[in-house]
């Protein structure tokens, strides 16, 4: 496990910012209406030097029942979703639905050659079909892809990735169109792309959730891991060296380059190498596939060779290289296409799925994008700093939260994101009282059950708490970087746990949770952590 932290450390590493709370761990005696049952878990000697910070409230009053320290800003990770996909779904309503037209540039001649371009005009849809079960939910998994190199592997969701592309192309098909002489081209000019934690610049189009999945499967001593990926594209293969060593050598899986930054050029090849021990056990799942993925850094170029494959595979020949950088230069001025020139399109499940998915999961970039897709709705903000600002005015004027009480980033809570208890809590119950809340709590993991909560269970030791598995819906965050005190190894400076409990007094409470300024030695103490927070949540059913 331990090259695994080690991986894990790095990346958060490179994304954060160093910050500093001061300790408030003497304050933490001084307040006596926390039940002694939970101020027993907040000594831990773990948190000998760490802040915490609570606020628990009745939903429907708002009379206060536990209080600390909640007028701190304290770093809340990924509580911050709480806010901005909490704002989208409120702007865009739980019924919206993307819709991603194809359109034509050119004549159809009598046997179906198209003179001129085919684009496709991006909307922002997160998963295009790539994620779309049968009865029309998003599939999702308790370990998502998107976090397989951070926690050590991965659950595959089951749909075809490139199932939206091959069903515009089919209708590209069907309009009559056989040859393309001309280009394909993604229209991505939505929004300005905005740069997603140093790794690459996000645009409007996605091809699963851009990344490439690798697949490694259990081998004999001296063998070569066996591999696969998807999507299967010409504009990105993998190649392996990867081989299972004595049982007593170590977990080594490096993947290079990462990340790639030849998508559009010809050739663009991600190489994975390193060892796996005999008798290896994969993490989380206990059983293979391991799953590590390599970042699709141009989404555009990679959109554009896989809409053109799928073009190939529905029977439509097109004339221009399917590896190339997408050529925006020949796109119309934005809001000139005409209907009349539509020749496909994907509408896609209705945006509560989309909430669902990146509640559940934690999905940073979806909270990005629905940030972004708030701020066009809402203002016509193009930017990420015009959405920020967007927002700030709705949570301003709509939910009575001063911009004091908090600072983001983002949409998805990196960084030096941070929120006062007050102001979590504030939001909570401002969402409970819009049209858009049933949708909204349903999306939140559900301790015990599903999504990032699925997996805490130390409040099940008790008998008395076991009855909270099910009862809380909340969201989940963590924010690691280096040690201040000891530079090269990790530190906990965020974890909080934020939502609603079905109290087993029968009244559902809203509630704030976390600890700031842990000293860890890897992943293994923040899933204590974590599971902590977890029993203090289940203590919070059972006292209320």
């Amino acid at each position: 496990m331990s090259p695994t932290i080690d991986r894990q450390w790095k990346r958060w590493a490179a994304i954060a910012s160093a910050i500093l709370l001061v300790s408030c761990g003497d304050s933490i005696n001084s307040n006596p209406t926390v039940p002694d049952s939970i101020m027993q878990v907040m000594q831990k000697p773990i948190y000998k030097s760490a802040t915490w910070s609570m606020r628990v409230v009745d939903l429907d009053s708002g009379d206060v029942i536990y209080d600390m320290n909640s007028s701190a800003q304290m770093l809340i990770g990924s509580v911050r979703k709480l806010f901005s996909v909490g704002s989208a779904l409120n702007q865009l309503g739980a019924q919206h639905q993307f819709v991603t037209p194809v359109y034509r540039q050119g004549t159809v001649n009598a046997s179906g050659t198209l003179t001129g371009n085919l684009i496709l005009l991006a909307s922002g849809d997160l998963t295009m079909g790539g994620r779309a079960n049968p009865d029309g939910t998003i599939a999702i998994t308790n370990f998502d892809h998107n976090e397989a190199d951070s926690l050590g592997n991965a659950i595959l969701a089951t749909p075809d990735p490139l199932a939206g592309f091959n069903s515009l192309a089919a209708q590209v098909a069907a309009a009559g169109i056989k040859t393309i002489n001309g280009d394909v081209v993604i229209d991505d000019r939505l929004f300005e792309p905005f740069n997603f934690r140093g790794e690459f610049n996000v645009r409007p189009i996605f091809v699963n959730d851009d990344v490439v999945d690798v697949t490694l499967n259990q081998s004999a001593e001296g063998s070569a891991v066996p591999f696969d990926w998807r999507p299967k594209t010409a504009a990105f293969s993998v190649q392996s060296t990867l081989a299972t060593g004595s049982a007593t050598s170590g977990l080594d899986i490096k993947l290079a380059p990462e990340p790639p930054l030849c998508i559009g050029s010809s050739g663009c090849v991600g190489n994975v190498t390193g060892n796996v021990p005999a008798g290896f056990v994969p993490p989380l799942t206990n059983a293979y596939p391991l799953i590590r993925t390599f970042r699709v850094t141009e989404p555009s170029n990679y959109a554009r060779t896989v809409f053109i494959e799928a073009l190939a595979r529905a029977g439509v020949t097109v004339t221009a290289t399917p590896v190339a950088a997408n050529p925006v230069q020949l796109l119309p001025a934005q809001g000139s296409y005409s209907s009349a020139t539509q020749v496909a399109q994907l509408t896609s499940q209705p945006y509560e799925q989309y909430v669902r998915y990146v509640m559940k999961v934690s999905y940073n970039i979806g909270a990005d994008t629905s940030l972004m897709l708030f701020g066009l709705a809402n203002n016509n903000a193009k930017t990420l700093t015009d959405a920020l600002a967007a927002e700030q005015s709705v949570l301003t004027t709509t939910f009575k939260i001063p911009s004091s009480q908090y600072h983001f980033i983002d949409g998805s809570g990196g960084g030096d994101s941070t929120a006062s208890g007050t102001a979590v809590i504030a939001m909570l119950r401002g969402m409970s009282t819009t049209p858009v809340f049933s949708p909204y709590f349903d999306a939140l993991p559900v301790l015990g059950v599903d999504g990032s909560l699925a997996t805490i269970t130390a409040f099940e030791s008790d008998a008395t708490l076991a009855g909270a598995k099910g009862q809380v819906h909340a969201k989940t965050g963590t924010y690691v970087t280096e040690n201040p005190n000891a530079p090269t190894s990790p530190f906990l400076r965020g974890q909080s746990l934020a939502g609603y409990i079905d109290a087993k007094s029968g009244h559902r409470i809203a509630f704030v949770l976390t600890v700031n300024n842990v000293p860890i030695s890897g992943i293994i103490d923040v899933l204590s952590v974590f599971q902590d927070e977890g029993t203090i949540s289940a203590m919070l059913w059972k006292l209320q």
